[in-house]
């Protein structure tokens, strides 16, 4: 766990709010949609599972094409019901093109818990200067319970701790 051992926001936890005000929140509005019918209805159907992927990585959208949609729904279905956190990320990725990025915004945006969406700038903005760190379940999970603790003190969704991220990065991280 050494890449994420070290986690330490690059910014005043007090500053969260000020830089999820900067991102563009509006960018998200489809994404949201689709993810809040699936949070109501317990699982994803195979066209919000495309919605919800192409939002993080358009690029693996012919591999998570070839996800029928009773497997996404059972297995999306099984993530969001569980209360075991390896079983909630593992089973997210035995659908082709769900990797740990991807299974992450699943959770972000459609459990009912609160879970952070691994992405190598918001991870950047915790300190993390790896462009890309080898995940494993104890590396999301630590990111998961640092982040947790950031919205808590901050007094934030874990929306807007993503956003905040995010925006840093996006804006101070060189290129």
């Amino acid at each position: 766990m050494p890449a994420l051992a070290r986690l330490a926001l690059r910014f005043p936890t007090a500053r969260l709010a000020d830089w999820a005000a900067r991102y563009p929140a509006e960018a998200d509005d489809t994404v949201l949609r689709a993810a809040a019918s699936a949070r109501r209805r317990g699982y994803l159907t195979r066209r919000e599972f495309l919605v919800l992927g192409d939002w993080k990585t358009p690029r693996s959208r012919p591999r998570r094409m070839r996800n029928a949609e009773g497997l996404v729904r059972e297995a999306t279905g099984l993530a969001l019901s569980s209360r075991n956190e390896e079983l909630k990320i593992g089973v997210l990725r035995i659908l082709e093109g769900v990797d740990w990025p991807t299974a992450s915004v699943i959770l972000h945006l459609c459990d009912r818990g609160t879970y952070p969406i691994l992405d190598v700038r918001a991870l950047w903005s915790a300190g993390v200067d790896a462009p890309s760190p080898p995940y494993t379940f104890e590396r999301w999970l630590a990111y998961t319970l640092f982040t947790r603790r950031l919205a808590r003190d901050a007094g934030l969704s874990m929306r807007e701790v993503d956003r905040a991220l995010w925006q840093f990065a996006k804006e101070r991280q060189s290129a």
